[in-house]
């Protein structure tokens, strides 16, 4: 059985504004219908005896993950939350783990599934190159072998690492070396050599020969990994891993924990129109441009601009006389760079955070589980916010010891707990919740709920919450 391992557990900054620490670039729609993580699984449609896919993510996504793994109608094997990010190499050996200990009902105690390790960010425009990549994958990974898929490339690329592959016949080669980004000149050696393939980062092999392998080459990754996967609880759909076990796994990448020592490594070719969207100019790549090479997104308008990225996600965007620019307007934030300067776009998230701004980590708009809200306006002793509930969904029951609340219905029905009452409040209906009230909003039709609500009191920090008995934030 083939088993999909997906990662889902980076931050992408250096797609900020529109990714975040608590929304990154992998739980959004960047170049497809679906998210970057419902694209991955898509594009396993069609491979043969495929199972139900692990997923690794951070837990701060696990609602966002969950959520986007039931629109998309996979019912993962399961949902692995780690505590902290400790890179790619502890990620795939939990995964190895979790392979062998949640085997699918009626599977053979033998068992020993193939995984294919698919990062959530990446985009693959040629899907049936991929799914030809990944049989001739198959065919090495059940010999034995760890496959590394490498991309063939189409450019000088300085940002990517390289994979050198030896002599071999067959479509599998073994590996000669990996080497780090190279500088434009040495990039160009590179891909006129025709020896050399872009770091993809995507891998497969046996859950047993790459334990074998972690315990032999990674045996500090493969012990902590070993306790913490033994310390892991179930909560949910989740599988949680014990923040102070995981948290002494060394941090490294699985290449250099494992594929650059090795000796049972080889990489595949990959020519898929692949990209890992690493940099607005890469996503600006990624997509089909209009005839003055321009990608615009949302409501855009332009005079005179040419060879631009330009994305407004709540207004209108206009812009003048650009050329080789990317714009990116979202709620709460707007970005202006030079196309050939947007890696510079991660210093400015290190300074945002060591200003202690939220723009690092939150939206505007912050999503739920129950749904979201969009902070409209705020200032000394209050927070007017939106409110969406889906329906059936339920905030959890909760108190505050230094806000009053004021809720009035725009859109729905709101089943409203207050105190000892329950009761529904209709379209234009409104209620009060001193504070030291316990209260909780319910959404019991089938149409989304919409509320105004407004704050105030003498502190509206979030750590203001008490909440009871459930973990519907």
């Amino acid at each position: 059985m083939l088993i999909p391992v997906i990662l889902s557990g980076g931050s992408g900054t250096r797609l900020w504004p529109l990714s975040r620490e608590l929304y990154p670039k992998q739980l959004l729609p960047l170049v497809g219908k679906g998210t970057m993580l419902q694209e991955t699984l898509a594009r396993l449609s069609g491979v043969e005896n495929v199972g139900p896919p692990i997923v690794v993510c951070n837990e701060h996504h696990r609602f966002l993950v969950a959520e986007q793994l039931l629109e998309s109608g996979a019912k993962p094997q399961a949902i692995i939350l780690e505590p902290i990010g400790r890179n790619t190499a502890p990620a795939v050996a939990i995964a190895a783990m979790a392979a062998f200990a949640d085997l699918p009902a009626g599977s053979p105690k033998s068992a020993d599934p193939v995984l294919l390790i698919l990062p959530a960010d990446h985009v693959i425009q040629d899907v049936p190159a991929f799914q030809r990549a990944v049989s001739i994958g198959l065919k090495a990974a059940e010999q034995g072998k760890l496959v590394t898929f490498g991309v063939v490339p189409t450019k000088p690329e300085t940002g990517y690492g390289y994979i050198r592959r030896a002599k071999g016949d067959g479509s599998a080669f073994p590996i000669a070396e990996f080497v780090e980004k190279p500088d434009l000149p040495t990039a160009q050696r590179y891909v006129d050599s025709k020896e050399y393939f872009w770091n993809s980062g995507m891998f497969m092999f046996k859950a047993s020969v790459v334990l074998d392998e972690m315990r032999a080459l990674a045996p500090e990754i493969y012990r902590a990994c070993a306790h913490a996967y033994t310390g892991a609880r179930r909560d949910l759909d989740f599988t949680r891993l014990p923040a102070k076990e995981f948290g002494e796994c060394p941090s490294d990448s699985f290449d250099y924990a494992v594929m650059e020592k090795t000796s049972l490594g080889v990489v595949v070719p990959l020519d898929a129109q692949w990209s890992d969207v690493g940099s607005w100019s890469a996503l600006h790549e990624a997509i089909a441009p209009d005839r003055e090479g321009n990608v615009c997104i949302g409501d855009v308008l332009i005079a005179d601009t040419h060879d631009c990225y330009l994305q407004s996600t709540s207004r209108l965007l206009a812009a003048v006389g650009l050329k080789n620019h990317v714009v990116v307007e979202t709620k709460d934030a707007v970005l202006v760079a030079p196309k050939d300067r947007v890696q510079d776009v991660k210093e400015l998230v290190t300074k945002l955070k060591q200003q202690g701004r939220y723009e690092t980590s939150l939206h505007r708009e912050v999503f739920r589980p129950w749904g979201s809200y969009d902070r409209l306006d705020s200032g000394e002793r209050f927070h007017v916010n939106r409110m969406t509930i889906k329906p059936g969904a339920s905030m959890s029951l909760q108190l505050h010891h230094h806000r009053a609340e004021h809720w009035i219905v725009v859109a729905g029905t709101a089943r409203v707990t207050r105190g000892d009452e329950s009761f529904l409040l209709e379209e234009n209906q409104s209620t009060f919740i001193p504070l030291g009230i316990k209260h909780r909003i319910e959404n019991p039709g089938k149409i989304p709920l919409h509320i105004i609500e407004v704050q105030s009191g003498t502190y509206l920090g979030p750590d203001d919450i008490v909440r009871f008995g459930d973990g519907n934030v």
